[in-house]
């Protein structure tokens, strides 16, 4: 069985949650959350209709490599919760779900991403352990960052750590 990276993190937002879910069920917000070094872009046109089914492009640039990724919506259930996997992308596997819970008078989000790399077991863990996990680490820092600006909620927000495990699924 193949190494699985399990991705963990959270953020408390003093919002509701229809409003925090309707800023993420928007695919262009990634790119006001997603720091600039990235050159993070969405390709998909128009309006993207966010359900189950939906393909998402994007154009990014990783350590100077320009990649595309393209994600489909595997669950949607508004306000709660909406799920995504990579069809096309740099990892061999990639599931992202994004969890919105009442809390507190505001909204709790949860991210968790289950993530496998191309190649090896030894080679991936070196790569993990160099690149992988500290940049999806700084990532989501900025991302919790970066959504307080958005939301106009400058340190009034509740972050949790990012944490990566190794765990053989």
């Amino acid at each position: 069985m193949r190494d699985v990276y399990e991705l963990a993190t959270s953020q408390w937002l003093p919002r509701l949650r229809d409003e925090v879910f309707s800023f993420f069920s928007d695919a262009r917000n990634l790119e006001q959350i997603t720091p600039a070094f990235l050159k993070f872009k969405v390709l998909t046109e128009g309006p993207i209709v966010m359900r189950p089914g939906a393909l998402i492009d994007y154009r990014l640039s990783l350590h100077g490599i320009p990649l595309k990724w393209r994600t489909q919506i595997t669950r949607w259930d508004p306000p709660r919760m909406f799920a995504d996997v990579q069809l096309r992308g740099p990892y061999r596997q990639w599931d992202h779900t994004h969890t919105f819970e009442e809390q507190d008078g505001g909204t709790m989000v949860h991210d968790r991403i289950l993530y496998r790399l191309p190649g090896p077991d030894l080679l991936t863990r070196a790569v993990n352990a160099l690149f992988v996990e500290p940049d999806t680490r700084t990532i989501f820092a900025h991302r919790h960052a970066a959504l307080e600006a958005a939301m106009d909620l400058r340190g009034q927000t509740r972050s949790g750590p990012v944490t990566v495990v190794r765990a053989r699924l």
